[in-house]
């Protein structure tokens, strides 16, 4: 039987204030990485033998 998963801890102090900056500044990802990223992945989807989206 598998045990229980543990809760996720709770962010405090510098780690919390430092989480919240980065969820509040995120920079957007450069049309040439984006394609870059969807090559890999239509690659992916056409080796993979299990169903995908």
């Amino acid at each position: 039987m598998a045990r229980p998963i543990k809760d996720t801890p709770v962010l405090t102090g510098k780690d919390a204030q430092r989480f919240t900056k980065a969820i509040e500044n995120v920079k957007p990802v450069s049309k040439e990485k984006r394609e870059e990223i969807m090559k890999s992945y239509e690659l992916l989807k056409s080796i993979a033998t299990f169903p995908m989206p």
